[in-house]
Parts: C-alpha cells; sequence; structure tokens
C-alpha cells in the first residue's frame, strides 16, 4: 500500500507543477499562488483561450496557402 501512496504524491506534485508553470505562462487562471488539497477543493481552474496571431502572421499564411 505505500507504494501508491508515493505513486499519488508523485503524480500530485507532478500536476502541481504543470498547473504552476501554465500558470506562469497564463494558460490558466486560478486564485492564489498554488493549489492545496483540503482547502482549495472548490477553487476554479480557467482554461484561457489561444491567442489570435497577429495580423500580419495570418495574412502571409493565407497568402502562401492561396498561391500554392
Amino acid at each position: 500500500m505505500l507504494f501508491n501512496v508515493d505513486r499519488c504524491a508523485h503524480i500530485f506534485e507532478a500536476l502541481v507543477g504543470t498547473l504552476s508553470a501554465a500558470k506562469k505562462r497564463k494558460v490558466l487562471s486560478y486564485e492564489g499562488e498554488l493549489l492545496l488539497q483540503g482547502v482549495h477543493d472548490n477553487v476554479k481552474i480557467i482554461l484561457k483561450p489561444a491567442p489570435l496571431p497577429a495580423s500580419g502572421t495570418a495574412t502571409a499564411s493565407v497568402v502562401k496557402n492561396v498561391k500554392n
């Protein structure tokens, strides 16, 4: 049973790291600096929409595709 506890601890540790990195890169948002089990069970994690490409990049891409 101890094996499962260690495995779960590593999974949750990885998840916390992933959420923290995604928040830092503004891919998602949630209140506070970190999330703790129990205390933050009802905190909403919001996935932000992907940014639109710059208009010049989009236009160049469309023109390139039309020419091909």
